[in-house]
């Protein structure tokens, strides 16, 4: 576990805001010179506590809809198989995410989709070689995910704030973006803090097309943020997702608005085809989960059928844009 003190914690929440800040305009929202903070930013890369940036993209306003597939594995112990079928669905270029999990699943993919045969296509070949080693597997339609600041990172001071960063929902018309567009997007979605100069170089664009087509984007809202990746093993912190069925349907906002006041959630997803509300934390341990799902069983009795809980054991591939 590394250590960090709150000057790091306050750079990792302010580069999480929008990581293509000057790193003179994030020292000053965090008290320290320009040097100063590249310095932390480094050593915490170095450290391996900063994994990446990377761009939040709308997926929906470019045409795609979103599946998410859970799979139970079963006969992959010993065998090679696993890592194939991870590699399967990793190499396939309208994925998202995939995840091995530990819970009531062992696997999720999370895919984009612009042609329902298309995945049919996908899903059929992937069914063809593979059935045998799934004991179960559901498909669930995404709806909308928000995404929270992350207010774990500071101290109380910052937890009543307003803490929804970003909204992402299905439906609506299509942005209509052009091949450089596409092709920017291509590039912030590896690699959000990449200087002007070298995206125009890439692109063979002039460093003032390339800031004008990033604030058009935004504007559009095709791009909701520039962001991190923190390795929280490193913070001695673990994300743990919850699946929440409801009894009562009609309390699910009162519910979500109790559980947004949570300082620890950074994650909430709502689909068609599984459970009512997932909402992804990341704490101390699973003791602190308990806690959460106690507060609001008496907040809200009788409102649940059942939670589950699952922990993400390894992130095989994340990347917010179909593959080119």
């Amino acid at each position: 576990m590394s250590k960090i003190d709150l000057k790091d914690r306050k750079i990792l929440y302010e580069l999480d805001l929008n990581c293509r800040q000057s790193n003179t305009q994030i020292g000053k929202k965090v008290g320290l010179k320009r040097d100063v903070v590249a310095y932390r930013i480094k050593r915490m890369q170095d450290e391996g506590v900063i994994k990446a940036f990377w761009t939040a993209i709308d997926t929906f306003k470019l045409g795609f809809n979103v599946y998410r597939i859970y799979i139970n594995f079963e006969y992959v112990v010993g065998s090679e198989v696993k890592d194939e079928i991870i590699q399967h669905f990793s190499n396939y270029r309208n994925v998202w995410a995939v995840l091995t999990v530990q819970g009531p699943i062992d696997f999720d993919a999370v895919i984009w989709v612009s042609d329902v045969y298309e995945f049919y296509k996908f899903w059929d070949k992937t069914l063809e070689k593979y059935e045998d080693y799934f004991a179960k597997y559901s498909v669930s339609f995404y709806i909308q995910t928000v995404d929270y600041k992350k207010s774990y990172l500071l101290t109380d001071e910052k937890v009543k704030t307003d803490r929804i960063m970003y909204t992402i929902t299905s439906g609506g018309k299509p942005v209509e973006i052009d091949k450089v567009d596409f092709q920017l997007l291509n590039e912030l979605a590896v690699n959000a803090r990449m200087p002007i100069i070298e995206l125009a170089e890439k692109l063979g664009c002039s460093s003032q097309t390339i800031s004008y087509r990033i604030k058009n984007l935004m504007k559009k809202a095709v791009i909701k943020a520039f962001r991190v990746h923190i390795d929280y093993s490193k913070l001695g912190l673990q994300n743990i997702t919850v699946d929440i069925y409801l009894k009562k349907y009609k309390q699910k906002k009162a519910i979500i608005e109790y559980i947004q006041q949570n300082p620890n959630l950074f994650c909430m997803n709502i689909a068609v085809g599984w459970s009512d509300l997932t909402v992804e934390f990341t704490v101390e341990n699973i003791d602190v989960i308990i806690k959460i799902m106690e507060d609001i069983d008496s907040k809200f009795p009788g409102a649940t059928k059942k939670h589950d809980f699952w922990l993400n054991k390894k992130v095989h591939k994340e990347r917010w844009l179909p593959g080119v």
